[in-house]
Formats: C-alpha cells, sequence, structure tokens
C-alpha cells in the first residue's frame, strides 16, 4: 500500500531544496531542529551508483532518526533499471520517500542525459516515472524546471507525470537553458497547478518569509534552497509568517556561530574532522557573508582544518562583533 505522506502535511509546505554538496545529514538535521515541519531532501544521488551500493554513494544518502517526518532521498540518473533498484535500495534505508530529479542544469549532468535533460522527452519520462511508482510503496516525487529549452511541454508533461502517479511535484521556475539567470516566473508554476490535483511546490529566489508569504497563491508549498546556507532560521520565519505570527529576528552573530559550530562538530563526528573540515568551507563562505570584516574572515575560514582552528576564527568573530 502506497505510503503517501505528501497529502497529509499541513499547508503551507515547506521544502528544503536538494543541494549538491550542501544539503548533507548534519545540515539537514540542524534545520529539522529548527523547524520540524520541513520535509528534507538529500544530495542528488546517482541511481546507478546506489543500486551498485557504492560506499561514498551509500554515505550521501545516509540519514539520521532525527531526519524522519520526513526525508527523501533524490535520484537521478537515465537508466530504467537503474533507477529500479535504487528505489528498492531506498526503501530498505527506511527513508520516506523518493524525489525524482528532472531539474539540474549543470553541463556534468545532463551532458550525460541525466538531470533536467529528461525534459526533452516527457512523455518517455512519465513511463519511466510510472513503472516507478508501481514498483514501490514509498511515494514519488518529482523536481523539475519550466522546461529543457522552453516551457511549452510544462502543463503536458505535469499531467502526464500526475497520471503516473507522483505523489507531489516541485518546480522551479527557469529553464534549464536559463540556468540561474534571470527571475523564476512564478507565473508558470501557479498555472500549473490549475491543471493538476497533485500538491504543487513552487521553487526559485524565495529569499526571505515575506517573500514566501507573497509567492504562495494558489500553491500548496514553497522550496528553499541557497536562501537556507545564509540563513538556516528562513523554515521557521516561514511558518510563522503563514500563520500571521510575529516573525522571528534574524539571528545574532553569536547564534550563527553556534549554528555552524554544531554543524561543524556534527560533519566531523560523520566524515572525520579533517575532511569534514575542507566540505565545511563552503558553508562558512555563505556564513561569513554580510557579517562584519567579511572578507578577513572568509580568507581564514576556506583554509581552516581543524575543530580547534575554526574555535579560534569564530572566538575572533564574536570578538570583533561586541567591539
Amino acid at each position: 500500500m502506497k505510503r503517501n505522506f505528501w497529502s497529509k502535511l499541513s499547508r503551507p509546505i515547506l521544502v528544503l531544496a536538494p543541494m549538491a554538496g550542501y544539503t548533507e545529514s548534519p545540515f539537514r538535521r540542524l534545520v529539522k531542529e529548527i523547524e520540524p515541519s520541513v520535509v528534507l531532501i538529500s544530495e542528488l544521488i546517482s541511481a546507478e551508483a546506489l543500486r551498485r551500493k557504492n560506499e561514498k554513494t551509500m554515505r550521501l544518502a545516509e540519514f539520521a532518526p532525527e531526519e524522519k517526518n520526513f526525508y527523501c532521498v533524490q535520484l537521478f540518473g537515465k537508466d530504467e533499471d537503474a533507477f529500479l533498484d535504487a528505489v528498492k535500495v531506498v526503501e530498505d534505508m527506511g527513508a520516506d520517500g523518493v524525489d525524482i530529479n528532472l531539474g539540474c542544469p549543470s553541463p556534468k549532468v545532463i551532458g550525460s542525459g541525466h538531470g533536467s535533460a529528461l525534459l526533452k522527452d516527457p512523455c518517455t519520462t512519465a513511463r519511466l516515472i510510472e513503472k516507478m511508482v508501481q514498483s514501490t510503496h514509498l511515494p514519488i516525487s518529482v523536481k523539475m524546471r519550466l522546461g529543457f529549452y522552453d516551457d511549452k511541454d510544462l502543463i503536458q508533461a505535469a499531467k502526464n507525470f500526475e497520471s503516473a502517479g507522483i505523489s507531489s511535484l516541485a518546480i522551479h521556475g527557469r529553464t534549464t537553458k536559463q540556468r540561474f539567470t534571470g527571475s523564476a516566473q512564478w507565473d508558470k508554476i501557479y498555472e500549473v497547478k490549475e491543471h493538476v490535483s497533485i500538491p504543487v511546490i513552487g521553487n526559485g529566489d524565495v529569499t526571505s518569509s515575506a517573500i514566501a508569504v507573497q509567492r504562495l497563491k494558489n500553491l500548496d508549498g514553497i522550496m528553499i534552497g541557497r536562501a537556507a546556507l545564509r540563513n538556516p532560521w528562513i523554515f521557521a520565519q516561514c511558518r510563522a509568517a503563514f500563520a500571521g505570527e510575529p516573525i522571528l529576528p534574524k539571528p545574532t552573530i553569536q547564534e550563527q556561530v553556534q549554528f555552524f559550530h554544531r554543524h561543524a562538530l556534527l560533519a566531523s563526528e560523520m566524515k572525520g574532522e579533517r575532511w569534514a573540515m575542507m566540505e565545511m568551507r563552503k558553508h562558512f563562505a555563505h556564513f561569513v557573508r554580510g557579517i562584519p570584516s567579511a572578507s578577513q574572515f572568509r580568507g581564514k575560514l576556506i583554509r581552516v582544518e581543524t575543530l580547534a582552528g575554526l574555535e579560534e576564527i569564530f572566538d575572533e568573530i564574536l570578538l570583533t562583533n561586541r567591539q
């Protein structure tokens, strides 16, 4: 029996967008701690590598118990057998759902025929999705773009994916050709919602709770990606805004330091200190953006190698901001 948690979620639904190299388990756990209603989605996971139970890929898909309710593994690929086998692996891991990546615009990904390249032939992709839906009791969701070159097939593709049995649909308001240039076209996403009955989640350029409220309109929820890297509290701020409650103030420098320190500790426990510090550098670059003497601290943080070194830099940041 299909376990479709998407239909039971309180509206508006809030979703942490999958971002390669960023939405790993430690970050997801802390986001969930701040706002428990957030649906979490893994980094992009290769269906082919997951079917082979590649050690590195299995680690990417790992999740902690506190990520449950709800955590989905996002798969990318193009081979039907790989997708079907990978879904079984996700089931065995105990995740809550499977998300299919039809949105990644990375040249490396689409050059292999993966990600949003599958939007070039939405009918064939819909048949693949239908087989995946039929193969599992987990709900299958899709994250897509408006189209590959343009949005002329958007409505029909969404209807085909719904007919294939997906449980929810997240749409980034740009085409693959646009990548991240220009502005997200939310009117196109609203139009999709008028033609399907499954939950439709909007994504693109939501950088504050005020924008989230403004953009929601007829949609079932909002997906936030890049803005959450700088402000992991944005989901709690959105939840309050949707409820008409006072918005949480911008976290203090001390609260931000505490968050990223805990992030570093969790990452070190998971990956080992040196490797975790190297991978955390890109997160630190987002953290320092906008704080006093940002360039000075960014230069130090992107070279940090140990927790002790990180703590020294954080102490310096706190001292500078108390003066």
